[in-house]
């Protein structure tokens, strides 16, 4: 394999197990991030210039088309970022703001590297960051499909019953379910041409989920990481990717000379069959992705 330093590359993704018909999205996110690229040659601008994009979109779990949790009305949303220029940022539990993968940004140049819930939304106000656009249709009507799911015996989130979210349950308002998933992120990775790489991922959580459940994406290692010798994004279900640290993990293969492909191929055979899981990447001279499910993504590169 060669380690000659090509150009800059982008790779987007729309979350494991999201349509392949919403990579329209992905493809106009990949174009902006290459766009910004193009403008001032910062990895990192260019990861968040295409996780805005998906987070507008309203078609992918993160920004305007986050899921609702279980009790029908809250939004709770993670985001981060990192690059090898040292910025590293993240949020959990965060409401009512548009676009968390800014708010990331943005704490990275705090003393903290994460924020999270109210004081999350606090900082978020004060730096004129505009809240949440009114709950969608669309988000609705998922949630709506969700319940009809939990009101049946099969899992909504693997090896888990049903049940114990109501046994567990800790939200204002009373368990609703009629008679009778979404875990997935959307990411970026990018190359610059100067040999920088920087990661950007957000999520609206997970459906099933207790309030304040926080997954891998704001979690350093888990679901991003950024080093010298590439970055990588996971997509899938936190509770099982934080425990395989799974984008350290990659990036650990890729540092050590794997290719590209075979490292993520690798980091996706780690799960079982039942998890939906999902990786993209960049390292010096590739630039790849691979999931065990449909995967909406795009990739790009500098001509």
């Amino acid at each position: 394999m060669s380690t000659r330093q090509q150009a800059g590359a982008v790779v987007v993704h729309g979350g494991a197990g999201a349509s392949r018909e919403h990579e329209d999205g992905c493809v106009l996110a990949a174009r902006r991030a290459l766009a910004q690229l193009e403008a001032n040659g910062d990895a990192l601008d260019a990861a968040i210039a295409a996780v805005t994009a998906l987070e507008d979109d309203g078609r992918f779990n993160a920004g305007s088309g986050s899921v609702l949790c279980l009790d029908g009305a809250t939004v709770e949303m993670d985001a981060s970022i990192m690059d090898t220029r040292g910025r590293l940022g993240a949020v959990a539990c965060l409401q009512d703001v548009k676009n968390p993968v800014l708010l990331a940004r943005a704490i990275a140049d705090t003393p903290h590297w994460m924020l999270a819930g109210e004081g999350a939304q606090r900082f978020a106000r004060a730096i004129g960051l505009p809240a949440s656009p009114p709950l969608s249709e669309r988000q609705r009507a998922n949630h709506r499909k969700l319940l009809g799911r939990m009101a049946g015996s099969v899992p909504v989130m693997p090896g888990i019953d049903n049940s114990l979210f109501a046994r567990t349950w800790n939200y204002k308002t009373p368990l609703e379910l009629p008679q009778g998933s979404a875990c997935d992120t959307v990411g970026a990775v990018v190359r610059g041409a100067d040999g920088h790489f920087a990661v950007a991922c957000s999520t609206g959580g997970s459906a099933p989920s207790l309030l304040g459940r926080v997954g891998d994406s704001p979690i350093v290692g888990c679901g991003f990481y950024a080093g010298p010798d590439g970055a990588v994004a996971a997509t899938g279900i936190g509770e099982h990717i934080v425990r395989h640290l799974l984008a350290r993990t990659v990036y650990g293969w890729i540092a050590d000379g794997m290719p590209l492909a075979q490292a993520l191929q690798r980091g996706v055979d780690l799960f079982g069959p039942d998890i939906d899981v999902g990786l993209i990447a960049v390292s010096r001279s590739e630039a790849a992705s691979c999931s065990n499910r449909d995967m909406p993504q795009a990739r790009m590169m500098q001509r």
